[in-house]
C-alpha cells in the first residue's frame, strides 16, 4: 500500500494538508475544472513546451500540469535538506578525487575500472582543478518517498540536470490562479532561483576575470528538447543565450560576437553534452561546441558550469556506491538512503536479477529520461524475456532495483480527486557554500498504477511547497 502524503488511512488531512484540505472542500468542482483549463491555456501561450526524440510530432508538446500542489512540512524539508546537502558535497569531493589522488579507489572502496573504462570519465581532466574547486554547480537530485520519514535517492543528476523552468512556471501559474491560497499557506519561495543561479555562477568565475564577469547559457539550439528552458533562464539571470556558432577563441579566452565586436566569456552555463563540447577535444563532428574551449579552460580563462567530466557521477552504476561514497568523503553514514540495487556486472546479482525481473526495474546505468527500462511488474512476459536477453548479452550495461511502493500525492481529475505516484527533484547550487531551493519539480504519473513519471513517458508536473515553520 503506498504512503498517501495528503490524508491518513481514516481519510484525515495530514498535517501539511489540513489548511489546503479545508480550502479544496469547500470548492465548486466546475470551478476547479475551469482553472484546469486555464492554466493549460498559461502554458501554451507562454510557450512551456518540450520535445520528445523520435516522435513525429515531437517539435512541440506542453507538460500536463495538475492544480494541487504537493505540500511538505518544514521539518520534513530540514530531513531532507541536511541529507542532500551531505551528498552533494560528498560527490564534488568524489570528482576532485577520481581525477586526482583517487584515494578511494587506493583505498579499495571502488573498482578502478568502474572508473577508469567509464564512457563518462574524461582523461583531459584528470589534473585540472575547476575555479573554486566546485565541479557540480547545479546539482538536480530525484527523490522517492515511501513512508511518513522514509525517503530515498534515485538518481543525482549531477550532468545537467532540467527542469527547473518548470519549477517557477508552475509557482508563478499557481499565484496567479490562486493568490488567495498562499495568503493562508505560509509557502517558501522559489522566485529567487534565476539571481541565486546568476550569483552562484559568477561567484566563481576564472581568477583572472576583471570587474563584473560576463556569464552566458549555452545551447544546442532551437531543435533541443529543452530549449525552452535555455531561453527562459538566460532571460531570467538576464545574460546571453549563444550557441557555438557565436563564440570562438581568441588571444586565449572564449569570445562573443556581439555588435561592438567580440566580447569575452568568463562564464559558461552550458547545456551540451562533454562530447560535443569541443570538437578539438571531442567529437570531431560536432556543430555544436567551440573549437579550443578545453584548451582555454585548463589554462583557467572560463568557468564551464557544470565542469566537464561531471557525468560520471551519474552513471548508475557508482549511484549504487553512493553509500560508500558518502561515508568515505565526510566520514559519516549517509543521512539519505539509496534504493538497493543489484549490479548485474556481477554473476551473482545478474543471476538473482534474470530470477526475479518480474518484480524488479531494470535501468541502463548511462540511460535517463525514462528510456531503455524494464519495469517487471507491469512488464508483459515477451517483454521480460526479451530484455532477458539484453541483460545477458551486456550485463554490465545494466542495474537493478526494487519496484517501490512510491508515495502518492492527490491530482485533479473530473470526478474530484484521484492519488498518483510521485517523484520529487530539488535544485542545489554549489559554490562556496550549498543553496537548495525550497521545493523543486514533482513530477507525476498521471496514469492509475504507473509509477513512470518522466514527461517524455507522459507524466506531468505540479507545484511543490515546502511550508515555513
Amino acid at each position: 500500500m503506498a504512503f498517501d502524503e495528503m490524508l491518513t488511512a481514516e481519510d484525515r488531512p495530514r498535517p501539511p494538508y489540513q489548511i489546503y484540505h479545508e480550502w479544496y472542500s469547500n470548492q465548486d468542482p466546475s470551478h476547479l475544472i475551469r482553472k484546469t483549463r486555464d492554466a493549460e491555456n498559461i502554458f501554451r501561450k507562454t510557450g512551456i513546451t518540450f520535445a520528445v526524440y523520435g516522435h513525429a510530432d515531437s517539435a512541440e508538446k506542453l507538460i500536463p500540469f495538475d492544480i494541487i500542489p504537493r505540500i511538505i512540512a518544514a521539518r520534513e524539508w530540514r530531513k531532507l535538506a541536511q541529507g542532500i546537502e551531505q551528498r552533494v558535497l560528498a560527490l564534488n569531493a568524489f570528482l576532485e578525487d577520481i581525477y586526482h589522488k583517487q584515494e578511494i579507489i587506493r583505498a579499495g572502496r571502488i573498482p578502478r575500472e568502474l572508473i577508469e573504462k567509464n564512457v563518462a570519465f574524461l582523461p583531459e581532466m584528470i589534473g585540472f582543478r575547476p575555479p573554486g574547486g566546485v565541479y557540480t554547480h547545479i546539482v538536480g537530485t530525484d527523490i522517492v518517498r515511501t513512508g511518513e520519514d522514509q525517503f530515498y535517492v534515485l538518481e543525482d543528476n549531477a550532468r545537467t540536470p532540467s527542469g527547473v523552468s518548470y519549477m517557477l512556471e508552475n509557482r508563478e501559474t499557481m499565484m496567479q490562479m490562486f493568490p488567495e491560497l498562499f495568503s493562508l499557506n505560509k509557502v517558501q519561495r522559489v522566485e529567487d532561483y534565476p539571481r541565486l543561479l546568476r550569483q552562484s555562477l559568477a561567484s566563481l568565475a576564472p581568477a583572472g576575470c576583471k570587474g563584473r564577469p560576463r556569464v552566458a547559457v549555452l545551447t544546442p539550439g532551437i531543435y533541443n528538447s529543452a530549449y525552452y528552458e535555455h531561453s527562459f533562464l538566460a532571460d531570467q539571470m538576464g545574460v546571453e543565450l549563444v550557441e557555438g556558432s557565436d563564440l570562438r577563441v581568441i588571444d586565449g579566452k572564449v569570445k562573443m560576437r556581439t555588435t561592438r565586436g567580440y566580447e569575452t566569456i568568463d562564464v559558461l552555463y552550458r547545456r551540451v553534452d562533454d562530447d560535443f563540447l569541443d570538437p578539438l577535444t571531442f567529437r570531431p563532428d560536432s556543430a555544436l561546441g567551440i573549437p579550443g574551449i578545453m584548451d582555454v579552460y585548463r589554462s583557467g580563462n572560463i568557468t564551464i558550469a557544470n565542469a566537464p567530466g561531471t557525468g560520471i557521477s551519474d552513471d548508475k552504476a557508482i549511484y549504487s556506491y553512493m553509500p560508500e561514497i558518502v561515508e568515505f568523503y565526510t566520514g559519516r553514514k549517509p543521512l539519505l538512503e539509496n534504493v538497493p540495487t543489484w549490479r548485474c556486472s556481477e554473476a551473482a546479482s545478474l543471476t538473482y536479477v534474470l530470477e526475479h525481473l518480474e518484480d524488479l526495474v531494470v535501468k541502463e546505468v548511462h540511460g535517463s529520461g525514462g528510456y531503455g527500462m524494464l519495469v517487471g511488474p507491469t512488464a508483459s512476459k515477451q517483454e521480460r524475456a526479451d530484455f532477458a536477453d539484453k541483460l545477458k548479452a551486456r550485463p554490465g550495461n545494466y542495474i537493478a532495483q526494487p519496484t517501490l511502493a512510491l508515495s502518492t500525492v492527490p491530482i485533479f481529475v473530473d470526478q474530484g480527486i484521484a492519488p498518483r505516484h510521485v517523484d520529487l527533484r530539488p535544485y542545489v547550487l554549489v559554490s562556496d557554500k550549498v543553496k537548495i531551493i525550497p521545493g523543486g519539480l514533482t513530477r507525476v504519473a498521471l496514469q492509475q498504477g504507473s509509477l513512470v513519471v518522466n514527461s517524455s513517458q507522459g507524466g506531468g508536473t505540479k507545484d511543490t511547497w515546502v511550508l515555513e515553520d
